[in-house]
């Protein structure tokens, strides 16, 4: 008599695969962009940080994939112009580096006492709260491995002072932002915990500032660099209970030409609205990554033509203001000048020209060889060009000559 189903042993006992023959898991997604990347920049290159003044420089360019994908892999672009034959002017100079340190450091001498005693003056306690004595601020101890442990040991102190309600100077706090899908670190000159628990951001710079007035494209800059350190902060407050981001920021400078320090407030609130817009347009890493060709690498140690071709196979969007703010500015604009691409001669004239993109096309459509006559683009070219044409013929011969 046959058993009935389910009953007795199972006479095919279910075949338990070897260890050789187990499927093998696929790498976590965070893990295989960062070996990715760590491929792209070269297997010994230690990765080049971001900060928030590259982070700034690529939000006012969301187009350039190319600095999107070298900055996200942390390429060193200084030693790749260098390599690519076009090196960088770039940077900050020696001595610039350590004048701004000394002043910093006089800034933040005694416990902040004089850090604090500016911000007080410019931005007040807040309802309620008692101005800040020299020596009764808190300043807690940062330190903690690696930049994920310090951000982490961050939050947990701007958690702590804001429970507390007392003033709190962070130095050099870290902070995290994601930025195209990979998180980036920050850290700001200083963070003011107010005793109602209002945040503050604190940029130190070095270049004077006269009459309570300073330079207005260097402040322009600062005021770009501290909203990436709001957008950061804000990132931490929306899990504190209580907490608030200030979207004034205090920028504090040397006074005149002396080594005294003066401060002034600066709203970011434009800037961080436009920074936040630009970098939610970034293309993610694994994207711009996953559309090289195979193999591709900027590791300086290649040879100068397979550097050259791998950052060629990234999208560039050139612009003159780059060559404030990228290292390989000079390269793109080189390559930029080669194809006739209007893009050299600035954002505002590109944007005028429409669907022209090239200066021969440019050309072509003012002398009427090219181009639609319905584009309002080719219809202002060549109206300039038969005024400019009815200004010569009316010119004396030696006017002409040297039009």
């Amino acid at each position: 008599m046959s058993e009935s189903l389910g009953s007795g042993p199972d006479p095919t006992p279910p075949r338990v695969p070897s260890q050789a023959t187990a499927p093998t898991r696929p790498p976590a997604p965070a893990t295989a962009l960062r070996q990715r990347l760590a491929e792209l920049r070269g297997p010994s290159v230690a990765p080049v940080p971001l900060d928030a003044r590259a982070l700034a420089a690529l939000a006012a360019n969301p187009g350039c994939r190319r600095r999107a994908l070298l900055d996200g892999a942390g390429v060193n672009k200084a030693a790749l112009a260098t390599a690519l034959g076009s090196p960088s002017a770039f940077g900050q100079s020696q001595f610039a580096f350590m004048r701004g340190n000394a002043f910093e450091a006089r800034v933040k001498a005694d416990g902040g006492t004089e850090l604090m005693r500016l911000l007080y003056e410019r931005m007040g306690a807040g309802a309620g709260c008692e101005p800040p004595v020299p020596g009764g601020t808190l300043v807690p101890d940062l330190a903690a491995a690696g930049p994920e442990g310090r951000a982490a040991r961050t939050a947990l102190a701007l958690r702590e002072a804001t429970a507390a309600g007392a003033w709190t100077l962070l130095d050099h706090p870290m902070l995290a932002l994601e930025v195209a899908g990979s998180p980036a670190y920050l850290e700001p000159d200083a963070v003011v915990v107010h005793p109602d628990g209002h945040w503050s951001v604190v940029e130190i710079k070095s270049f004077p500032m006269i009459d309570d007035s300073a330079d207005a494209a260097k402040v322009g800059a600062a005021a770009r660099q501290a909203a990436v350190y709001v957008l950061a902060l804000e990132r931490v407050a929306a899990k504190v209970p209580d907490a608030r981001v200030g979207h004034t920021v205090l920028l504090v400078c040397p006074k005149d030409f002396s080594n005294l320090p003066a401060a002034s407030v600066v709203d970011v609130r434009k800037q961080r609205s436009v920074t936040r817009r630009q970098l939610e347009r970034l293309t993610r890493l694994e994207d711009l990554a996953a559309a090289l060709p195979e193999g591709t690498t900027f590791d300086v140690e290649r040879p100068a033509e397979e550097l050259a071709a791998a950052v060629e196979s990234v999208d560039a969007a050139y612009a003159p203001e780059c060559l404030a703010a990228c290292e390989l500015a000079f390269h793109c604009r080189e390559k930029a000048r080669a194809a006739g691409a209007v893009e050299a001669l600035g954002r505002g004239v590109r944007g005028e020209l429409g669907g022209l993109t090239t200066i021969g096309e440019v050309l072509a459509a003012a002398e009427g060889a090219a181009g639609d006559p319905a584009d309002p683009a080719v219809a202002a070219l060549r109206r300039a060009a038969a005024l400019r044409a009815e200004a010569l013929a009316g010119a004396p011969a030696g006017e002409r000559a040297l039009c």
